[in-house]
């Protein structure tokens, strides 16, 4: 890919904790190069929902402020964003398509097809839904197929992993970033964002788990034999632990925090019983002796509770300790605990390991973003890629390169066909004037074909 044609792409992760954008172009290797990054602390925003638009608005043009300072030249108009929150639901559906003439090879467009179809599955007052993704194919009586384009047959079908979310919660995201002076170019769900940025073709062939601790959610994505197979959001996070130690141990929630980054460990058995933090009194109280003990208990115990839900879901769907070769990948800021990998594989029995955005980012990246809690923003960069090369290769295919014939060039009767999934065009030429007419016709398709028509505002 010419790096001077590739777009320039931004993500927007709308945390509980913290709200990022950061704005990416691939490179001629396929790398992202960070051409602008910027967060700012969130307020407004309560497990992954938008609960107060102003501010939230206000947190996200922080931001972006940010990233404009770092770099002025950028213009930031249109986003990807990050959805997740407790009110995140899904399903599998089956759908079939009889097609009218078998002997014709299956064509990209009869899969969207099947993919707008399932856009009518009935989902409960209130809900949305949010993404349709296919998961394998059948042709006839041939099943598991990755990809039908090219095949033969009577009947094609997919089996599907629909994604719903509260219509109101998305409503909120979209005006928030649309008061932002913002358009939302699509809504992702959180976990397959992060998924994207640290799982490689091979995790995905030998079935892993990928677990997003966020502040206010925990995001889990399941994929097995390059297939996703469940996307969960678990509803709770790196705050409810804070919070968890707040309560536990009497102190501010500023102090918790500090406590859990700098001293917290989520292995109890691993923590000093000789070990105390000293927490300053308030207003002439004397000052707090908190062991360290006691810190990693609390946080254990909510991770325990986390880590129970995600063998909760492996267990629905069928995929255990003994089916996952690859693991669980934890990502996110909650995955920086101390011995976090080690009470993972204790309570999963799965192999664990701490997952990083940096196979996809380009070597001159800034280090702030090596870290977990930028997977998710890295994730939408790469989401935004995969649709405009997906656009690309569509148009690609709809509109052929056609060489013009000797007969074209003379004064003779002569037929032009434009074939694809579109239209059929047949164009009588007589002379030189009528041949211009038809390459006016034709550029004017091709421009019209990249107007976006009538872009839903959620995919």
């Amino acid at each position: 890919m010419n790096p001077n044609e590739a777009p320039i792409i931004v993500g927007l992760d709308i945390g509980t904790t913290k709200i990022a954008a950061i704005a990416g172009r691939k490179n001629e290797y396929g790398k992202l190069e960070i051409l602008g990054f910027g967060r700012a602390n969130s307020s407004g925003v309560q497990h992954g929902q938008v609960l107060n638009i102003d501010q939230t608005i206000k947190a996200i043009q922080q931001a972006l402020a940010n990233c404009s300072e770092s770099n002025p030249d950028l213009e930031i108009n249109e986003v990807y964003v990050g959805i997740a929150g407790h009110h995140i639901k899904s399903l599998q559906t089956r759908g079939d398509l009889v097609r009218q003439d078998a002997e014709i090879e299956i064509q990209r467009w009869e899969v969207e097809q099947l993919i707008d179809n399932q856009r009518k599955t009935f989902i409960p007052a209130g809900d949305q839904i949010i993404d349709v993704i296919p998961q394998d194919f059948h042709v006839d009586n041939f099943q598991n197929i990755k990809d039908v384009v090219g095949y033969n047959g009577v009947k094609v079908g997919a089996n599907f992993h629909i994604i719903t979310g509260d219509r109101n919660a998305i409503r909120n995201i979209n005006r928030a970033v649309e008061r932002s002076q913002l358009k939302t170019k699509d809504l992702v769900l959180q976990p397959l964002a992060s998924a994207s940025a640290v799982m490689s073709e091979i995790d995905m062939e030998a079935g892993v788990a990928i677990l997003d601790i966020g502040g206010g959610t925990s995001d889990l994505a399941v994929f097995y034999e390059g297939i996703l197979k469940h996307t969960a959001v678990i509803p709770f996070g790196g705050e409810n632990i804070t919070n968890d130690i707040r309560m536990g141990l009497g102190v501010l929630k500023s102090q918790a925090e500090a406590m859990k980054v700098q001293f917290g460990s989520a292995l109890a058995d691993e923590a000093k019983a000789n070990a105390f933090i000293t927490i300053p009194g308030l207003k002439g109280m004397p000052a707090k002796e908190i062991s360290v003990k006691n810190l990693a208990n609390i946080i254990q115990a909510r991770m325990s509770e986390i880590l129970d839900f995600v063998t909760y879901h492996l267990k629905q769907v069928g995929l255990d300790n003994r089916v996952l070769n690859g693991g669980i990948i934890l990502t996110g800021g909650g995955s920086q605990l101390k011995h976090l990998i080690q009470l993972t594989e204790y309570v999963t029995g799965l192999n664990a390991r701490i997952g990083y955005p940096n196979e996809h980012l380009a070597v001159n990246h800034i280090d702030e973003l090596k870290k977990p809690m930028y997977s998710t923003c890295i994730g939408l960069i790469l989401k935004g890629y995969s649709d405009y090369e997906h656009k690309r290769k569509e148009f690609e295919n709809r509109f052929r390169r056609i060489d013009v014939p000797e007969s074209l060039k003379k004064d003779e009767v002569a037929e032009v066909a434009v074939k694809g999934p579109v239209a059929e065009v047949t164009v009588d030429m007589r002379k030189r004037k009528g041949i211009n007419s038809f390459w006016d016709k034709f550029k004017d398709g091709i421009i019209d074909l990249f107007k976006e028509e009538g872009d839903h505002e959620i995919r």
